[in-house]
């Protein structure tokens, strides 16, 4: 029957793909039925399910020399499909297939990815009709918000996980090198091949993309400001340019605090600027074993750096290559102003080893 044949060929790679990424990459296991269930059950997550499961997808990739693995993705136009960057990263030319919870397959192709947001985005001829648009929003989500985390863990088709989301703003390192800032922490299940499935409120709408868990109930999704303006990008060039400064900091604590004349623990401590960076020449990275060396970059264009996480979500979510930066840092127990402009980030070497938090 011509429906046995992507079936089959499922199974086949599910059986053999391992698990890829650590806990970030897509995993692996005999994909389950279609089956919603509950018929007459009031309830919140099955109608939210019902509404939106027919817009995510199984994302099976096919890899040099046979390889491969599965993760998720979502529908967010009549033409294209956002999944994580990790996941189809490997993808030979044509390898990357998508099943819909309808069961209808299709070949996509890859339009765009980037290492540093782990976002990438796919298109899809004649998609099926049941896959409408999910929205993402362009906000933050609340702490304690409930949220469903919608995929494929394990390949097991079409699943739902409930939580909330337990934190904001985090700071997580990517195999780029670089760090992803204005992650949502949840504790919504997430496990290996739910990697780039919608992270959705109870009203329907997109708080994130799923690329991580870390087990024990914590799991991440990528800041919704930031896939906004990322996908655009990718979808338009293939491609996004970050901005780019140059240094790597670290938490100013008490000890740092008072070495330098703070009044209170706030900041962040500049230690180490990479060479012909756009900091080179302007930011003075701290001296080791001498904790009152170093600038504290304690504000940019005038809001308060308190930590990495504002430092790194600022650049970010504000400012984009060419843009000029003013920093308020602490030197030699005074402050001062300095101005950096920004360049866009090199290409990553894969694997790297990011230099620290700030950068």
């Amino acid at each position: 029957m011509p429906s046995e044949q992507p079936t089959r060929r499922r199974a086949l790679r599910t059986i053999g793909t391992a698990v890829a990424v650590g806990g970030l990459g897509a995993g692996s296991s005999v994909a389950q039925d279609d089956q919603d269930g509950g018929d007459g059950v009031d309830s919140p997550y099955t109608a939210v399910y019902r509404d939106t499961i027919d817009s995510v997808v199984l994302v099976t990739v096919t890899g040099p020399r046979g390889g491969g693995g599965l993760g998720s993705g979502f529908v967010i136009d009549e033409q294209h499909v956002v999944t994580n960057d990790h996941v189809v990263s490997n993808a030979t030319d044509g390898g990357v297939e998508l099943q819909f919870n309808t069961e209808a397959w299709r070949t996509a192709s890859i339009v765009g990815t980037d290492p540093y947001s782990d976002l990438a985005v796919l298109r899809v001829e004649n998609m099926p009709d049941a896959a409408s648009e999910l929205s993402i929003v362009d906000r933050e989500p609340a702490i304690g918000q409930e949220v469903l985390a919608l995929g494929n863990p394990f390949g097991l088709d079409a699943s739902i996980s409930q939580g909330i989301v337990s934190g904001v703003d985090r700071v997580l390192p990517s195999p780029s090198g670089f760090s992803i800032p204005a992650a949502i922490q949840t504790d919504a299940p997430v496990n290996p091949g739910n990697s780039g499935g919608p992270l959705v409120s109870l009203e329907r709408e997109v708080f994130g993309v799923v690329f991580a868990g870390a087990g024990q109930a914590i799991g991440f999704a990528i800041s919704p400001r930031l896939a906004n303006r990322v996908l655009p990008a990718l979808i338009e060039d293939g491609t996004y340019e970050h901005p780019y400064m140059g240094v790597a900091v670290q938490p100013v604590g008490p000890e740092i605090a008072d070495a330098v004349g703070l009044e209170e623990a706030a900041g962040v401590l500049v230690v180490e600027v990479v060479p012909d960076a756009p900091a080179d020449d302007v930011l003075e990275p701290a001296t080791p074993d001498q904790p009152g060396s170093g600038d504290v970059i304690v504000a940019i264009d005038g809001e308060q750096v308190q930590n990495q996480a504002q430092l790194l979500s600022y650049l970010a979510l504000e400012t984009a290559p060419g843009d000029t930066v003013e920093l308020t840092v602490v030197r030699s127990g005074e402050e001062q102003s300095v101005e950096v402009t920004l360049e866009s980030r090199p290409e990553p070497q894969l694997p790297a080893t990011p230099i620290g938090p700030g950068r």
